[in-house]
């Protein structure tokens, strides 16, 4: 059993990141700071700037606002979080919003109050907002985590400043995490400490991934994989995990339980577990501790990437999804490790091109290669260290896939967003 300093830091680490949240992340921080920021103005803004950074931007153009009304874009989540959102609700902030909010929203945007300009940082997430009303102004940052508001200043006086030097906002040490201690935790955590976390999990996503097989949003995708491909363990949990981003993707206001700030994430690490479980009638408490295990590799992984890049979130995910089917099975840590490595040395360059539906394919074809990888890993066929990228150690592997992603893939996110914003 891990010692009690790791136990207690990872069950931190599973309350931190397992938080339920409405639509994509990044429209939802912009919506939370703006109702944050209109609450210190004390009056409906006039003008707004927001300042967002490229990752901001790429991952907000194209997905449906939820409680909108069909709305998107960055002036569209700010201002209808300044109308109508409730910032006491954090990642839920836009809940509560109501047919005359969205009514005063597409007034305010049709004169055009809130202006975009891209904000120049190394910081992947950050955005400022500033708004004025009459003679008053507030500005109000945002850094490193969807909801960290750093900075407020009000008519030049500085109400809160308590900027960090680095990205590690949270309570957690994620410097603990590691491949052995994650597997000892998931065997022996007290099912009791992590049962309500793991029920909101199954019952939220799963709820959204059957609202996404209706085929209202988007492509259709969930019901397309089932109608298309033989009725076997992988269509029906590549479906209906698709079905999940793809509606979370299109503007359902339904909440999911994320993970390292990403819904998607959430949904990828969580639901294909769900259905196997289901599918081949295993033990709750299986389930249980293999959620535990897939949310905390996740996290793991994206401790190197970051929460932002140009290297989809899908791949992570499914990554930790794959790995727990192989643990769930019991396989043991060497079949653990392999599939991890058979993933990362199929589909490590799959790029993040902004939040949209089609990110649901991409969560498809990422558990593809997750369930080829535990197939492989449970035939005890794994892919050699030094074939490309793959290292000795397993954990040396995600880290260099880390590397990857959050300083190889800078200029590539450059590319991206150009592309984005000029075509």
């Amino acid at each position: 059993m891990v010692n009690e300093k790791v136990y207690r830091n990872y069950l931190a680490i599973l309350k931190e990141e397992m938080v339920p949240a409405m639509g994509c992340t990044e429209p939802i921080a912009l919506a939370y700071g703006a109702a944050r920021a209109r609450e210190v103005l004390g009056a409906e803004p006039e003008k707004i700037t927001a300042y967002c950074s490229g990752n901001i931007i790429k991952n907000v153009r194209c997905v449906v606002i939820p409680n909108s009304g069909g709305l998107t874009g960055i002036p569209a989540g700010v201002v209808l979080g300044a109308v109508g959102g409730d910032a006491s609700r954090n990642m839920e902030v836009l809940e509560h919003v109501d047919d005359a909010a969205r009514a005063r929203t597409r007034e305010l945007l049709a004169k055009e109050i809130c202006h975009v300009e891209i904000l120049d940082s190394p910081v992947v997430l950050h955005f400022i907002l500033e708004m004025t009303a009459g003679d008053d102004t507030v500005s109000l940052e945002i850094k490193y985590d969807h909801i960290n508001v750093t900075k407020i200043i009000k008519n030049g006086e500085v109400l809160l400043d308590r900027d960090e030097t680095g990205e590690q906002t949270e309570e957690a040490d994620r410097n603990l995490l590691n491949l052995e201690d994650i597997k000892e935790f998931s065997d022996t955590v007290a099912l009791e400490d992590v049962k309500d976390l793991l029920d909101a999990q199954i019952r939220c996503n799963m709820t959204i991934a059957r609202e996404g097989m209706t085929g209202r949003y988007g492509l259709g995708i969930g019901r397309v994989i089932r109608e298309s491909y033989s009725d076997d363990m992988l269509t029906r949990m590549r479906s209906l995990t698709a079905a999940a981003s793809e509606a979370r993707m299109g503007g359902c206001d339904l909440p999911v339980i994320i993970n390292s700030g990403s819904g998607n994430q959430g949904i990828a690490c969580s639901v294909p577990l769900i259905v196997y479980a289901r599918e081949m009638e295993l033990p709750e408490y299986s389930l249980y501790r293999a959620l535990v295990f897939s949310n905390l590799l996740t996290v793991y992984q994206k401790l190197y990437i970051g929460k932002l890049s140009a290297f989809c979130g899908a791949v992570s995910a499914s990554c930790a999804s794959g790995a727990a089917i192989t643990y769930m099975v019991g396989g043991s840590l060497d079949r653990i490790k392999k599939t991890i490595e058979n993933t990362l040395a199929n589909i490590p360059g799959i790029i993040c091109d902004g939040a949209k539906i089609s990110c649901a394919a991409k969560i498809a074809a990422s558990l593809d290669a997750a369930f080829l990888a535990h197939h492989l890993a449970m035939n005890n066929q794994g892919y050699a260290p030094y074939t490309g990228i793959l290292q000795e150690e397993t954990s040396e592997t995600i880290s260099c896939v880390g590397l990857i992603g959050k300083e190889g893939m800078k200029e590539t996110d450059k590319e991206i967003l150009k592309i984005m914003i000029e075509h």
